[in-house]
Parts: structure tokens; sequence; C-alpha cells
């Protein structure tokens, strides 16, 4: 039984949880969606929501600025001639001028406000000597606030705050300096646009910044998820490490004393035969010795304190698939039906790799079936024929709604299998039954498929 399915049910889960969890602890999930997508451009032209997840989403600026454009340009130029009595021609210069550049503003909104200030205070100078000027906003006309927020806005979502706080200073400073040539009976507007300009940065930059802080704790769980991959697979592959070890153990072992009592089991050999006999085993004995040494570093015996228990453990023999019987009784005395089908001769026919392997592959299986599917009726299948040995297990669905996942089990669910299955040179095969089972498939050659078979 694999936990794959359940890993990706449960990843949906916490990310399910992460996201309610961080939504509650910081802003509502409504606001927190519009923040992702009022984050800033990833490029220096890039439009504004350039990196939100739908078209229209996409497509939202142009169509709010758009409007905007081709709503306050005829009103721009018909306030200005008809309310203030400004020229036609100086009122059509000055609608453009001060609207067509709020379309710069959804890729380089500061060259925007450069271009939009300087013709709000040439209008303002103008405005100054207009006939009509006075019991009129000045130096700010109504029209002229409203794309001029506008334009605040796109500045909010991608300018830094430094640039944002100039550009408010930069905007009071001009309204005061135009304060000083004030026409007689006008209604002074500098401080109402200094204040909604200033309210406008601050929205804008504040929802920027919360979508900035959002895709940065996004992006640092998938670094965080890519580490514990990562660290699961060392976990599981110096498991694997320490397993072979007592594999390969034994059979240096066996070729020290073959070649320490050969001597003596052959009587009448030559001196260099003897020799080379004696060389043998202390190559041997040596061999042994360095992978002692290094199976004490992956154990972490001494550096990091490793209790005795768990070295005890990890000395006892290796299993096999002659283990297997009693694998299964003990699960079945756990209250978990498994049903155990072990072709004759199969305990004795593979090398030791290949037996601790299924052995390993079953037993994790097992685990899962017990944490996952409990009460599930199990099958567990193992043949061997003259090229392979063929591992199957198959559960139904589990019996009961709501599992408390256990905190046991030997290795690391898919990632540990896979692992002796291609420490092996063999093939895995898991997935999902219509029944709501699974079903987990190991194929272990029971020849390296990388020596030469001549």
């Amino acid at each position: 039984m694999s936990d794959e399915p359940r890993t990706r049910l449960r990843g949906r889960t916490r990310a399910r949880i992460r996201t309610s969890s961080a939504a509650g602890a910081r802003v509502p999930g409504a606001l927190a969606r519009l923040a992702l997508v009022l984050r800033t451009p990833a490029g220096a032209a890039q439009p504004l929501f350039a990196q939100a997840p739908k078209r229209w989403q996409r497509a939202m600026p142009f169509l709010v600025v758009g409007t905007f454009v081709v709503t306050l340009l005829p009103v721009t130029i018909t306030v200005l001639s008809n309310d203030y009595g400004v020229g036609g021609g100086w009122a059509g210069a000055l609608g453009v001028a001060q609207t067509v550049p709020l379309l710069l503003a959804l890729t380089r909104p500061l060259h925007a406000w450069i271009v939009v200030l300087a013709a709000d205070t040439v209008a303002a100078v103008l405005l100054i000597g207009a006939d009509k000027v006075a019991g009129h906003s000045w130096p700010w006309p109504p029209m002229t606030i409203v794309g001029y927020l506008v334009l605040m806005a796109c500045l909010g979502l991608r300018e830094p705050v430094r640039t944002l706080v100039g550009v408010w200073l930069v905007t009071g400073v001009v309204g005061t300096v135009l304060g000083f040539s004030q026409p007689a009976g006008v209604m002074n507007t500098n401080a109402l646009l200094f204040v909604l300009g200033g309210v406008m940065l601050v929205l804008t930059g504040a929802l920027r910044g919360l979508g900035d802080a959002q895709q940065r704790v996004a992006e640092q769980e998938s670094i965080s998820e890519a580490e514990r991959s990562r660290r699961t697979l060392l976990e599981e592959r110096a498991r694997i490490a320490r397993e072979l070890h007592d594999v390969v153990a034994h059979h240096m072992s066996v070729i020290t004393v073959q070649a320490d009592s050969a001597p003596y089991r052959v009587p009448g050999m030559s001196e260099p035969v003897r020799e080379e006999f004696a060389a043998i085993a202390a190559s041997a004995r040596e061999s042994l010795g360095e992978m002692r040494r290094l199976l004490t570093v992956l154990r972490g015996d001494g550096a990091n304190g490793a209790g005795s228990d768990g070295a005890d453990g990890e000395r006892a023999p290796q299993p096999g698939i002659d283990r297997l019987q009693q694998l299964v009784e003990a699960t079945v005395r756990a209250g978990q039906p498994v049903e155990l089908s072990l072709a004759a001769g199969a305990a004795g026919a593979a090398p030791p790799a290949v037996d601790l392997s299924a052995y390993r592959i079953v037993q994790e299986a097992l685990a899962n079936v017990v944490r996952h599917a409990p009460g599930a009726p199990t099958r567990v299948s193992v043949t061997v024929d003259e090229d392979e040995v063929l591992v199957l297990v198959v559960n139904g669905p589990a019996r009961d709604a709501v599992v408390e996942l256990e905190s046991s089990g030997t290795g690391h669910g898919l990632v540990g299998m896979r692992e002796r299955v291609r420490l092996t040179g063999g093939t895995l095969d898991t997935g999902p039954l219509p029944d709501g089972g699974f079903r987990v498939a190991a194929r272990l050659p029971l020849h390296d498929p990388t020596e030469d078979p001549s």
C-alpha cells in the first residue's frame, strides 16, 4: 500500500490549512487574493497585474486606465475652455498632456508622473490669468485631481516606498509654490490633492507590499518543501546503505575466514600461495574495518550521541523473504486482515540485496496500509522465476473514514521503495484501484543488469 495519493491529499490539506491560517492571521481571504494580484511586476517595463493568474485580471488595468483617459480627455478640454475661459488651442493641448500619459503609467508610472505633473503645473500657471478662474478650484481642477489619483495608484503598485514618499512631497511642494501666486476668489485644492494623493499611495503601496510578502512566503515554502524532500531521500539512502553493510560484511567475513583457513584446509601449499591467501585475508579485514568506520558515520554513533538501543537494532541480522510469514502474522495480530502467497523456493532464491529489498518493500507497504487503510483486506504475493522476484501488495478501500496517522514505520513510503528498487535495477509500479484501494508492484531482478552475461 503506497502513501502517494494520501501524500497528495495531505499536501492539499496542508496547503489549505496554511492558506486559511495565514489569511486568518493577516488579512481576509478575498483581500489576500487581491494582494497577490496587485504584487509588484517582475520586469521593469512589465504592465501592472501582469502576474495575475487570469486573463481578465491582466486586462483589467488597461480597461480601467483606458476608460479614465477616454472620459477625462473631453471633460478636461471642455472644463478648461468653458468654465475657466482658456483658449481652445491651449485647452486641447493641456487636456492631451494631462490625460494621455496615464496610459504610460501602466508600464512606467514614474515617467508618466513627470509628464503629468509638468502639464498640471503649466495648466495651473495659465489659469492664473484666465478670465473665469474666480470661483473655481485652483491650482488643481477636479478632473486634474481625478487623473492624478489614478497616476498615484499606478505608482503605489510598482515603485518602492522611498520613491512614493518623494513623489508625495514633490506634489505638496509644487502646490505650495504655486500658492504664492494664487488668484483672487479661487478655492485652493492643494491640501486636498496632497491628502488624497498620500492616502492613495499608502493604500496601493500597502496592498502591493502585502502581495509581495505573500509571494515571498510562498517561495520560501516551496524551497522548504524541496529541501524536505531532498532530506527524506538522503535519509532513506543512508538507511539502505546501513542495511547493505550487513549483507556485504557477511560476504567479506566469509572471504576472510576462507583465506585464513585455506593453508590448513589444503595442505602442501607453496609459500607464494600462502602469502597470497594471507594478503587476501588482510585486504578483506581492512575492507571490513573501513566499512565499519563508514557505518559509524552513517549511524551518527558518538558524534550525535545515538542511543545504544538504536545501534543494537541496526546491528541485528537483516531480514529477507523468509521472514515475510512472521511479518504478515504480526500485522494480522495488530488487527489488519492480510493474506500471504509465497512461492515455493522464494526464500532462498534471491541474492542478499534483493532479498532484503523485497522484505522492506512489503514491510513499508503493510505499514502504509495500517496507517491509511485500517481494516482493508490486503493480499501480499511474492513469486520468483529464473530472472526476477515479483512483489505485489494490494489492499481494498479503508473501512474507517477518519484515520489517525501513526509515526511508526521503517522508511519514507514511496521514496524508500523507489530507492530500494533502483538499487537492484528493478521497476516499481504503484497506483490507486477503481474500488478505492491501492496496489504496489515491484520487479526485482535476480541478476545485476549491468553485468555482462557472457
